[in-house]
Protein backbone atom coordinates (compact mmCIF):
# COMPACT_ATOMS: atom_id res chain seq x y z
CA UNK A 1 0.00 0.00 0.00
CA UNK A 2 2.59 2.57 1.16
CA UNK A 3 0.57 5.65 0.14
CA UNK A 4 2.33 8.76 1.48
CA UNK A 5 0.15 10.92 3.73
CA UNK A 6 0.46 14.15 5.72
CA UNK A 7 -2.03 14.63 8.57
CA UNK A 8 -2.86 17.96 10.22
CA UNK A 9 -5.22 18.60 13.13
CA UNK A 10 -4.92 21.02 16.04
CA UNK A 11 -6.49 18.45 18.39
CA UNK A 12 -3.58 16.22 19.56
CA UNK A 13 -5.81 13.22 20.34
CA UNK A 14 -7.38 13.27 16.89
CA UNK A 15 -3.99 13.70 15.25
CA UNK A 16 -2.49 10.80 17.19
CA UNK A 17 -5.55 8.60 16.70
CA UNK A 18 -5.62 9.01 12.93
CA UNK A 19 -1.85 8.59 12.67
CA UNK A 20 -1.87 5.35 14.67
CA UNK A 21 -4.91 3.98 12.86
CA UNK A 22 -3.61 4.65 9.35
CA UNK A 23 -0.12 3.42 10.21
CA UNK A 24 -1.68 0.15 11.39
CA UNK A 25 -3.42 -0.11 8.01
CA UNK A 26 -0.11 0.14 6.15
CA UNK A 27 -0.21 3.77 5.03
CA UNK A 28 3.02 5.80 5.11
CA UNK A 29 2.55 8.86 7.35
CA UNK A 30 5.39 11.12 6.21
CA UNK A 31 4.50 14.16 8.31
CA UNK A 32 2.04 15.65 10.79
CA UNK A 33 1.18 19.14 11.99
CA UNK A 34 -1.05 20.99 14.45
CA UNK A 35 -1.43 24.21 12.47
CA UNK A 36 -2.15 25.17 8.88
CA UNK A 37 1.12 26.88 8.02
CA UNK A 38 3.18 23.88 9.07
CA UNK A 39 0.83 21.56 7.23
CA UNK A 40 1.06 23.54 3.99
CA UNK A 41 4.86 23.74 4.22
CA UNK A 42 5.00 19.96 4.66
CA UNK A 43 2.82 19.48 1.58
CA UNK A 44 5.05 21.77 -0.50
CA UNK A 45 8.23 20.09 0.74
CA UNK A 46 7.21 16.43 0.83
CA UNK A 47 4.55 16.37 -1.91
CA UNK A 48 2.61 13.51 -0.29
CA UNK A 49 0.01 11.70 -2.36
CA UNK A 50 -2.67 12.65 0.17
CA UNK A 51 -3.10 15.28 2.89
CA UNK A 52 -5.76 14.80 5.58
CA UNK A 53 -6.58 18.21 7.03
CA UNK A 54 -8.82 19.57 9.76
CA UNK A 55 -10.91 22.38 8.28
CA UNK A 56 -10.43 24.71 11.27
CA UNK A 57 -6.78 25.12 12.30
CA UNK A 58 -4.65 28.06 13.50
CA UNK A 59 -2.83 30.23 10.92
CA UNK A 60 -4.30 28.50 7.86
CA UNK A 61 -7.53 26.51 7.57
CA UNK A 62 -7.85 23.25 5.70
CA UNK A 63 -9.92 25.04 3.07
CA UNK A 64 -7.23 27.70 2.64
CA UNK A 65 -4.64 24.98 2.17
CA UNK A 66 -6.86 23.25 -0.39
CA UNK A 67 -7.28 26.55 -2.24
CA UNK A 68 -3.51 27.17 -2.21
CA UNK A 69 -2.79 23.65 -3.48
CA UNK A 70 -5.25 24.11 -6.34
CA UNK A 71 -3.86 27.55 -7.20
CA UNK A 72 -0.27 26.29 -7.22
CA UNK A 73 -1.08 23.01 -9.03
CA UNK A 74 0.29 20.86 -6.23
CA UNK A 75 -0.32 17.14 -6.89
CA UNK A 76 -1.42 16.28 -3.34
CA UNK A 77 -5.03 15.16 -3.02
CA UNK A 78 -6.81 16.87 -0.14
CA UNK A 79 -9.17 15.17 2.31
CA UNK A 80 -10.93 17.41 4.83
CA UNK A 81 -12.21 16.30 8.23
CA UNK A 82 -14.48 18.45 10.36
CA UNK A 83 -17.23 18.71 12.95
CA UNK A 84 -18.88 21.42 10.82
CA UNK A 85 -22.03 20.72 8.85
CA UNK A 86 -22.29 24.13 7.20
CA UNK A 87 -23.38 24.02 3.57
CA UNK A 88 -21.06 26.92 2.70
CA UNK A 89 -18.00 24.93 3.78
CA UNK A 90 -19.19 21.88 1.86
CA UNK A 91 -19.66 24.00 -1.28
CA UNK A 92 -16.18 25.51 -0.94
CA UNK A 93 -14.68 22.05 -0.56
CA UNK A 94 -16.24 21.07 -3.88
CA UNK A 95 -14.98 24.29 -5.50
CA UNK A 96 -11.40 23.52 -4.42
CA UNK A 97 -11.55 19.98 -5.87
CA UNK A 98 -10.97 18.20 -2.58
CA UNK A 99 -11.10 14.42 -2.79
CA UNK A 100 -12.85 13.84 0.52
CA UNK A 101 -15.04 15.55 3.10
CA UNK A 102 -15.60 13.55 6.28
CA UNK A 103 -17.30 14.34 9.58
CA UNK A 104 -14.97 13.70 12.50
CA UNK A 105 -17.48 11.55 14.35
CA UNK A 106 -17.28 9.07 11.46
CA UNK A 107 -13.59 9.55 10.64
CA UNK A 108 -12.35 6.14 11.77
CA UNK A 109 -15.19 4.39 9.92
CA UNK A 110 -14.76 6.30 6.67
CA UNK A 111 -11.17 7.52 6.36
CA UNK A 112 -9.75 4.33 4.82
CA UNK A 113 -12.63 4.18 2.33
CA UNK A 114 -12.05 7.83 1.48
CA UNK A 115 -8.31 7.36 0.96
CA UNK A 116 -8.90 4.40 -1.35
CA UNK A 117 -11.32 6.51 -3.39
CA UNK A 118 -8.69 9.25 -3.67
CA UNK A 119 -6.01 6.75 -4.73
CA UNK A 120 -8.36 5.73 -7.57
CA UNK A 121 -8.96 9.37 -8.53
CA UNK A 122 -12.50 9.26 -7.15
CA UNK A 123 -14.09 11.62 -4.64
CA UNK A 124 -15.76 10.58 -1.41
CA UNK A 125 -18.08 12.73 0.69
CA UNK A 126 -19.65 11.50 3.91
CA UNK A 127 -23.22 10.36 3.35
CA UNK A 128 -24.03 11.81 6.75
CA UNK A 129 -23.22 15.35 5.65
CA UNK A 130 -25.39 14.92 2.55
CA UNK A 131 -28.23 13.58 4.70
CA UNK A 132 -27.86 16.46 7.13
CA UNK A 133 -27.91 19.11 4.42
CA UNK A 134 -31.02 17.59 2.84
CA UNK A 135 -32.73 16.68 6.13
CA UNK A 136 -35.27 19.47 5.91
CA UNK A 137 -35.84 19.19 2.18
CA UNK A 138 -39.53 19.39 1.20
CA UNK A 139 -39.00 18.20 -2.36
CA UNK A 140 -41.43 15.54 -3.57
CA UNK A 141 -40.11 12.08 -4.53
CA UNK A 142 -38.89 12.05 -8.11
CA UNK A 143 -39.79 9.52 -10.78
CA UNK A 144 -36.55 8.45 -12.43
CA UNK A 145 -38.46 7.31 -15.54
CA UNK A 146 -38.42 10.90 -16.79
CA UNK A 147 -34.64 10.70 -17.26
CA UNK A 148 -33.14 9.38 -20.49
CA UNK A 149 -30.78 6.40 -20.55
CA UNK A 150 -27.81 8.74 -20.98
CA UNK A 151 -28.94 10.89 -18.05
CA UNK A 152 -29.39 7.80 -15.88
CA UNK A 153 -25.83 6.68 -16.71
CA UNK A 154 -24.49 10.10 -15.80
CA UNK A 155 -26.39 10.48 -12.54
CA UNK A 156 -25.25 6.99 -11.49
CA UNK A 157 -21.63 8.06 -12.04
CA UNK A 158 -22.32 11.30 -10.13
CA UNK A 159 -23.55 9.16 -7.21
CA UNK A 160 -20.11 7.52 -7.23
CA UNK A 161 -18.51 10.96 -6.67
CA UNK A 162 -17.24 11.17 -10.27
CA UNK A 163 -16.48 14.63 -11.67
CA UNK A 164 -17.66 15.86 -15.08
CA UNK A 165 -14.17 15.16 -16.44
CA UNK A 166 -14.21 11.62 -15.00
CA UNK A 167 -17.62 10.98 -16.56
CA UNK A 168 -16.61 12.42 -19.92
CA UNK A 169 -13.56 10.15 -20.08
CA UNK A 170 -15.53 7.08 -18.99
CA UNK A 171 -18.36 7.63 -21.50
CA UNK A 172 -16.11 9.00 -24.28
CA UNK A 173 -18.01 12.25 -24.57
CA UNK A 174 -17.04 15.88 -24.03
CA UNK A 175 -17.17 17.64 -20.68
CA UNK A 176 -19.51 20.16 -22.29
CA UNK A 177 -21.94 17.35 -23.14
CA UNK A 178 -21.76 16.04 -19.57
CA UNK A 179 -22.47 19.50 -18.18
CA UNK A 180 -25.44 19.86 -20.54
CA UNK A 181 -26.83 16.54 -19.30
CA UNK A 182 -26.28 17.65 -15.70
CA UNK A 183 -28.22 20.83 -16.35
CA UNK A 184 -31.10 18.85 -17.88
CA UNK A 185 -31.12 16.42 -14.95
CA UNK A 186 -31.23 19.26 -12.41
CA UNK A 187 -34.19 20.76 -14.28
CA UNK A 188 -36.08 17.45 -14.51
CA UNK A 189 -35.51 16.62 -10.84
CA UNK A 190 -36.60 20.07 -9.73
CA UNK A 191 -33.34 20.75 -7.88
CA UNK A 192 -31.85 24.17 -7.22
CA UNK A 193 -28.76 25.39 -9.06
CA UNK A 194 -26.27 25.10 -6.19
CA UNK A 195 -23.13 23.22 -7.34
CA UNK A 196 -23.61 20.42 -4.81
CA UNK A 197 -27.38 19.84 -5.12
CA UNK A 198 -27.16 17.14 -7.80
CA UNK A 199 -24.24 15.37 -6.09
CA UNK A 200 -26.14 15.30 -2.79
CA UNK A 201 -29.35 14.05 -4.44
CA UNK A 202 -27.49 11.32 -6.31
CA UNK A 203 -25.66 10.23 -3.16
CA UNK A 204 -28.90 9.96 -1.18
CA UNK A 205 -30.68 8.02 -3.94
CA UNK A 206 -27.77 5.86 -5.04
CA UNK A 207 -29.60 2.63 -4.21
CA UNK A 208 -32.33 3.49 -6.74
CA UNK A 209 -29.99 4.27 -9.64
Amino acid sequence: MNTSIVIADDHPLMLRGLTDFLTSKGFNIVGSAQDGNTAYNLIVKLKPEIAILDIRMPHKTGLEIAEACKKNNLPTKIILITFDKEEELYDKAKDFNVYGYILKEFAVEEIEICINHAINNERYFSKEIASYLNHNSNKKPVNLEQLTKSELKIIKLISENKTSLDIAEELSISVRTVDKHRSNIVCKLGLDNKPTSLSIWASLNKQHL
